[in-house]
């Protein structure tokens, strides 16, 4: 397959994409009406030339629900002050989402994705206190820098978001980045997560599609375990298999695996942990008596 996406930068526009086809849709489950400016015509490009664009389209509206509804209920539930967004690409939360004006919103990427964002959106004006930092996330030093001001200016407890991101960094990278977190005012975190099996499947259906820049690496045999070993401990995980079928975004493969796991535990567990969107508080942070998390693995 000849290489669609050349960088790690172009996926925010192929994410763009998937969220202005569920904005248009009838029946949106949320309303993004920054997404196809910012995708642009390079976003509709890579999702007319990659395989199965639908079920990505799919996929991509149901972990932005999920996500959606993290970050709100941390805000609501924990008294957040801060939502630090690592590698935000092109989400326009701090623009659509109702967010308390007071709230202080940080998105950080790469200089060439905050300069075309800032191009593109010339005029807008955010609903919350809002910053954006330019910067390399894969330099440590640069990271640790940014994370010891936010805890430094910050009061109350700060939310770290990572969408979309880890799947293409390594286990050390990802072991890396949740030693820096851990910082006192920082005490929780929401990110998506791959188990192996779906790793294999992405790299299958859409790894000869990625630039070597953009390829699929991280999938923790251990899946949300992988963050206690640096404080960060698992409170909820939802399905994103599962949330497919509440939502009715669903493709016709996990139609089929749906009535697949009727026959057996062993295998709708599989399915059920094939990827999801996962809420982690450092051992620091207290546990709500009325939050009620669903299984982990």
């Amino acid at each position: 397959m000849i290489e669609i996406v050349e960088d790690i930068a172009e996926t925010a526009r192929w994410v763009a994409i998937h969220r202005a086809i569920e904005s248009e849709r009838p029946d949106a489950l949320f309303r993004d009406p920054y997404a196809r400016a910012l995708a642009g015509e390079r976003g509709a490009e890579i999702e007319r030339s990659l395989p199965r664009g639908s079920v990505a389209h799919l996929s991509t509206a149901v972990r932005t629900c999920l996500f959606d509804d993290f970050i709100l209920g941390a805000i609501e539930r924990d008294g957040i002050e801060t939502v630090l967004n690592l590698a935000a690409g092109l989400d326009m939360r701090p623009f659509r989402l109702p967010l308390p004006a007071t709230l202080r919103w940080i998105e950080v990427d790469l200089p060439q994705t905050i300069a075309y964002k800032e191009k593109r959106l010339s005029g807008e004006r955010p609903r919350c206190v809002f910053e954006r930092v330019a910067l390399d996330l894969a330099v440590p030093a640069a990271r640790r820098a940014l994370f010891e001001r936010v805890d430094r200016e910050t009061r109350g407890p700060v939310l770290a978001v990572t969408e979309g991101l880890l799947i293409y960094l390594t286990a050390e990278q990802v072991a890396g980045l949740a030693q820096d977190l851990a910082r006192p005012s920082f005490r929780f975190w929401v990110t998506d997560l791959s188990s192996p099996a779906q790793l294999r499947q992405l790299q299958d259906s859409w790894g000869g599609g990625v630039g070597q820049q953009a390829r699929f690496q991280f999938s923790p045999a251990e899946g949300p375990q992988f963050f206690a070993a640096f404080g960060w401990q698992p409170r909820e995980f939802r399905s994103t298999w599962e949330e497919g079928h509440r939502l009715q975004r669903e493709g016709w493969r996990s139609r089929v695996l749906r009535i697949v796991a009727r026959l057996s535990a062993e295998r709708r567990e599989l399915f059920r942990t094939f990827s999801g969107t996962l809420l982690l508080a450092h051992s620091a942070a207290p546990t709500p008596t009325d939050h009620r998390p669903l299984p982990l693995t």
